[in-house]
């Protein structure tokens, strides 16, 4: 199995997955959520990270199931607490059913999700669970600390990159420290792998703001503006506060957490400070900044130049994306 053949085979492979039958109010809206289709990642991820070390993947296929379905739970659940009405175009589980299946079902896709480590061989069992578990909770952290800023005043740029760590990078790492261990590397190795996948995640996170505010509506995928619209507290906002004038104070000022009247006007003068203040080549250019630091990591990887391609290619389609 090569690269290529990677996405079909955790596709194949997650069609097959028992979540389990009855009742089926459980289990219907875990098939629901996993089969609305996504970038699968998080297990191409692992995959690579193997691939790099070894051609038998056998034993990496239902580890790197384990990063789905647990990335899943967690939108299931965050889904809920936003209040969303949509995922990837779909209703959300707790529209299409109720708040307590999410729950109740969500709960599920998290046991399922460390039932997929069990064939993980012993000597590596609790040195793997024990960095998911690790990971699993750093999720949970950045999750909380995204809720509370909604309502804390004041929000520190390191603050807010220290939370997208948590919430986005951290699970992205863990995949390719898993398929690194799985296949039998070296420490430095699948900590340097760690590293290249939270830089990775920190860029990814940042590009999301990023396209946000100057997205195409065509190929977003969602209404572009959004996050000023509900005054998300994103790094180009918080350095847009923190670098304004008075003048620019003041507009901002009269439109963040404050009433919206007129979406579009709202979104436009926040844009046009932005861009008076240059906010959107700084975010380019801390983006490249991550992007460096993972290619540096990678780098230092002992693996053949050749293996490294198929992950340094997924890094800049995913740098490059317009959704």
């Amino acid at each position: 199995m090569t690269p290529a053949d990677f996405p079909a085979s955790i596709t194949a492979a997650l069609a097959h997955l028992d979540y389990g039958q009855a009742p089926d109010t459980l289990y219907a809206p875990i098939r629901y959520i996993m089969g609305l289709g996504g970038k699968r990642i998080r297990p191409l991820l692992t995959l690579l990270g193997a691939h790099l070390f070894t051609d038998d993947l056998n034993g990496i296929i239902k580890p790197a199931l384990a990063t789905e379905v647990f990335h899943n739970f967690t939108l299931l659940h965050d889904d809920l607490m936003d209040q969303a009405p949509l995922r990837r175009g779909q209703a959300t589980v707790h529209e299409k059913w109720n708040p307590n299946v999410a729950i109740l079902s969500g709960d599920v896709m998290l046991v399922r999700a460390y039932e997929l480590f069990l064939d993980v061989p012993p000597a590596l069992l609790p040195r793997i669970l024990a960095r998911f578990s690790q990971t699993a909770a750093e999720v949970c952290e950045g999750q909380q600390w995204d809720m509370n800023f909604e309502t804390e005043p004041q929000v520190s740029i390191a603050q807010y990159l220290d939370m997208i760590r948590l919430k986005t990078a951290v699970l992205l790492g863990f995949c390719l420290e898993l398929g690194a261990r799985l296949a039998g590397t070296s420490e430095e190795d699948a900590e340097h792998l760690r590293q290249f996948g939270i830089d990775i995640g920190l860029a990814f996170q940042l590009r999301d703001d990023l396209l946000d505010v100057y997205g195409d509506a065509a190929t977003f995928g969602k209404r572009v503006g959004g996050d000023i619209i509900s005054d998300k507290k994103t790094f180009l906002l918080l350095s847009a506060q923190v670098q304004a004038s008075p003048a620019q104070q003041a507009i901002l000022a009269q439109h963040i957490g404050q009433p919206v009247l007129d979406a579009d006007a709202k979104v436009q003068a926040v844009r046009a400070i932005y861009d008076e203040l240059e906010i959107r080549s700084q975010t380019e250019a801390l983006i490249n900044s991550y992007f460096q630091d993972a290619l540096q990591h990678l780098e230092r990887v002992a693996a053949p130049n050749e293996r490294k391609q198929p992950l340094h290619h997924l890094a800049l389609q995913l740098m490059d994306r317009e959704n």
